[in-house]
């Protein structure tokens, strides 16, 4: 099956290259993209310098509007795999073939790369796992599936997701509201074990001072996309 991989980048100066021979080590034939999100640092002219296939966002639209150009991207060029892994290099592309395997073995529509499943790598900070714990059990409530690692930006989906995620994807921290949407779509979803690293340099999207904002945003966001997928199926 024509595999993508798409990477959302945003000021990766330090670690965009590394994500790119991390990705070159283990899987040199696969085709992918880097999402640079109007990145105000040098990720553009490194990207230019060394070849690699991006498309440069006029305006930063964050990471939804930069992962689902990587998704229409895909949709338009005919792949039937997209694989997300972010250019921050916490990503080990070497497990790239265990997060596609489902979707190749015809089990799942979409999978996640989760850190808590065997709890190996980089587990992320205390209060940023409480606040996962809680996004997963509101998922859980809105969809009857329970998935730990919610906000994990390492997936991938098959090709019917890529044609919905290129027309209807979360803007504003959309890795939980993805799961729902995957799952107002009657779709399989499943989580497979990985490990993942410490960013190598660089800050995180998701600041503390954010965080009270980001947990309020994505909780009424799950709620509201679940209330409106419901709407749907009674029309229906």
């Amino acid at each position: 099956m024509k595999a993508l991989v798409i990477i959302p980048a945003y000021n990766e100066q330090e670690n965009i290259l590394y994500t790119i021979q991390d990705l070159d080590a283990y899987y040199p034939q696969m085709d992918r993209v880097v999402i640079n999100d109007d990145s105000q640092d040098h990720t553009r002219e490194i990207l230019e310098k060394f070849h690699i296939n991006h498309i440069n966002l006029p305006v930063n639209l964050g990471i939804g509007g930069g992962v689902q150009t990587g998704y229409l991207y895909a949709y338009e060029n005919g792949y039937d795999i997209a694989i997300q892994l972010d250019g921050d290099g916490q990503h080990c592309a070497s497990e790239i073939g265990k997060i596609m395997q489902p979707i190749l073995d015809g089990e799942a529509d979409a999978v996640i790369g989760s850190r808590f499943i065997i709890k190996e790598g980089y587990q992320s900070t205390f209060f940023r796992r409480m606040g996962i714990r809680f996004l997963s059990s509101m998922i859980w409530s809105c969809t009857g599936k329970k998935i730990y690692d919610v906000t994990s930006g390492f997936r991938a989906v098959n090709r019917r997701f890529i044609e919905i995620f290129s027309m209807e994807y979360a803007q504003d921290y959309p890795e939980p509201e993805a799961i729902v949407t995957v799952s107002k779509y009657n779709g399989r979803i499943c989580e497979i074990p990985v490990v993942m690293r410490e960013r190598k340099s660089g800050k995180s999207s998701i600041q503390s001072i954010q965080s009270l904002y980001y947990m309020i945003k994505v909780s009424l966001a799950i709620i509201f996309r679940k209330m409106n997928g419901s709407k749907r199926g009674e029309k229906k």
